[in-house]
């Protein structure tokens, strides 16, 4: 295992050497046993008498020669796991950034690059797998997960140390992967994997480190403990990582790097169990998950990230109808104010604030949240990837993509990030690069990705399949059309007049129906079936409950004869857009005429 690597030995000539010894074994132990070498040449043992044997000399003289062989075998393992390994690590890390170099010289957007894989994996770089659930009743999953995602959370604070994100590792879960193929496709060196056995109070965390380069364990221990005890296993175990890996610990972190934000273990399983349903977005199971939080705050009042993710679950409750607008902004404010009061370090209630201001067409002051909230944890994949689809919505399309593509390098499997970054390499005419993204967020079960594949396909004349997804993408998030009027508002989006009339029709008894507020849906259609200036006017009576839906688009390259219409000027200054330009500075596609009107290419 040794010497066949630096021989470059195919794999046979090793099974072939160890067969051979195996063997050769038994007749050399029979041989050896049954003659002796004596300086009279080779006899039997019991052809020699006693006082002739040099047995004893040939004793001596073998153990002083195996304590040499063995000190030398021992230097040897110590270079290499000191020396040569790290060096075997580096030559790989180049190796790989060389040949993907030379694919982006051929290939301005190879595969890997097209998902938002990094471009090298940093021998101080780790993915955190999430940990299987040993538990009799396999009833812990939430639990485990969470476990995994707490020790990611802690080695994400250590600045030497790059670790893949929560979704992009947790990807693998139950797929059997090879090492290595988790490894190229996340950018990192190493892999933590783990188990978690509950049973009861008792708590059994195993964990163990992996190099990805040769799939060689560097650590491996076993933790036993009980629910109370959770936060100093988790502790230990990020510790003991970093300290494999042999990394500094930042400033300050002598103390901790685990902190929940509680002591009870009863309202962290509450706040496991939410944010499982969060993380999936699991739509149907929100007010759930909202009442586990909510009884976790009672459990625990100075409980600040229950508070934080209460905000931030009500922000994506708001585009799946789970609540009402005026509700969910209400929470949003309150939920979020309330955990900076307990804990003004925490990057997600500024956030979701960034995201109630956005809802109500504040751009200013949700432009100042997602700055605070980045400030605080530049990482912090919700608030950049947030970030990201804010700026494409207020006209800051540039800018908004390079905040995607940040958000891709910290979690290169983000669904949600893939489809929206997706959505602009097909509005830039970059089709393998948006399917290749695409197809990924499709393939994790991303409830709408048909919002961004059906563009895709009628980009490459499919309308039938186009037809196809823009009706499921459109299904999630309304409630205000029948099911079957789906396919009717997909087609409106297509040349065909009378397919456009009968859509045009489904929206304008919606309308007719005054309804309290406007689905996001109505504008997105009308501005697809050329018909904006009813989209704008709809727009401009206030927000709709899914302004990012039809705003994400508004700036794109397909809707420039929208942006030329007459009425957009106008649209701009009714929303806002146009004072916010005024203050912040206008995005480079836009410039204001001689009248002080805004005109965007």
């Amino acid at each position: 295992a040794t010497l066949s690597p630096m021989l470059g030995a195919p794999d046979w000539v090793g099974r072939t050497v160890l067969a051979l010894l195996a063997i050769g074994f038994i007749p050399a132990l029979v041989f050896s046993w049954v003659f002796e070498l004596t300086p009279g040449g080779l006899k039997r043992d019991d052809e020699i008498a006693a006082g002739e044997s040099i047995a004893p000399q040939t004793a001596r003289r073998m153990d002083r020669m195996i304590i040499v062989v063995l000190l030398l075998a021992l230097g040897y393992f110590a270079v290499d796991k000191f020396v040569l390994a790290p060096q075997r690590v580096d030559v790989a890390s180049e190796s790989a950034q060389s040949v993907r170099v030379k694919a982006t010289a051929a290939d301005p957007a190879p595969a890997a690059t097209a998902v938002g894989i990094p471009s090298s994996a940093d021998t101080k770089s780790i993915a955190v797998l999430a940990f299987a659930d040993l538990s009799q009743a396999r009833d812990q999953e939430y639990f485990s997960d969470g476990v995994a995602e707490e020790i990611l959370n802690a080695l994400a604070k250590v600045d030497e140390l790059k670790v893949a994100g929560r979704t992009s590792s947790f990807y693998f879960k139950g797929r059997n992967e090879p090492l290595a193929d988790i490894g190229s496709t996340l950018g990192v060196a190493h892999v933590l994997e783990g188990s978690v056995r509950k049973q009861g109070e008792r708590l059994r965390i195993s964990a163990k480190l992996l190099r990805v380069s040769d799939g060689v364990e560097l650590w491996a221990e076993s933790f036993d403990g009980t629910d109370g005890d959770i936060f100093a296993l988790q502790e230990n175990i990020a510790r003991r990582v970093a300290g494999e890996l042999k990394v500094a610990l930042n400033a300050g972190q002598g103390a901790r790097l685990v902190d929940v934000g509680t002591r009870n273990a009863d309202a962290y399983a509450l706040y496991l169990q939410a944010s499982a349903i969060f993380n999936r977005r699991d739509g149907a199971r929100y007010l759930s998950a909202m009442a586990q939080l909510t009884q976790a705050t009672v459990l625990d009042p100075g409980f600040a990230r229950a508070y934080a993710r209460l905000a931030a679950l009500h922000v994506v409750a708001l585009n799946s109808e789970t609540v009402g607008f005026d509700e969910a902004i209400a929470a949003i404010e309150s939920f979020a104010q309330r955990a900076l009061q307990i804990d003004p370090t925490l990057a997600e209630p500024h956030a979701a604030l960034g995201q109630a201001f956005h809802y109500r067409r504040r751009y200013r002051e949700g432009s100042e949240s997602f700055a605070r909230a980045l400030r605080l944890d530049a990482t912090d994949v919700t608030a950049n990837f947030w970030q990201g689809i804010r700026l494409l919505q207020t006209g800051f399309r540039q800018q908004g993509i390079a905040a995607l593509d940040r958000t891709l390098q910290l979690d290169p499997l983000l669904p949600n990030a893939l489809l929206w970054r997706g959505r602009e390499h097909v509005a830039d005419g970059e089709l393998d690069a948006a399917e290749r993204m695409l197809r990924r967020a499709a393939d994790d079960g991303h409830s709408f990705v048909g919002i961004g594949l059906w563009k895709l396909e009628a980009a490459r004349g499919n309308q039938a399949a186009a037809v196809s997804q823009l009706a499921t993408g459109l299904g999630y998030f309304t409630r205000d059309f029948p099911a079957a009027s789906l396919d009717v508002l997909a087609r409106g989006c297509f040349g065909d007049a009378d397919a456009k009339a009968r859509a045009l029709g489904l929206i304008d008894t919606y309308v007719a129906g005054r309804p309290t507020q406007i689905n996001g849906v109505v504008p997105y259609v009308l501005l697809h079936a050329s018909e904006p200036a009813r989209a704008f006017e709809l727009l401009q009576r206030g927000p709709t409950n899914n302004d990012a839906m039809v705003m994400g688009e508004v700036f794109s390259p397909p809707l420039a004869a929208a942006r030329r219409t007459a009425e957009f000027p106008g649209f701009l200054r009714a929303i806002g857009l146009a004072a916010y330009w005024d203050e912040s500075g206008p995005p480079d596609q836009c410039r204001k005429d001689a009248g002080g009107d805004y005109r965007c290419e």
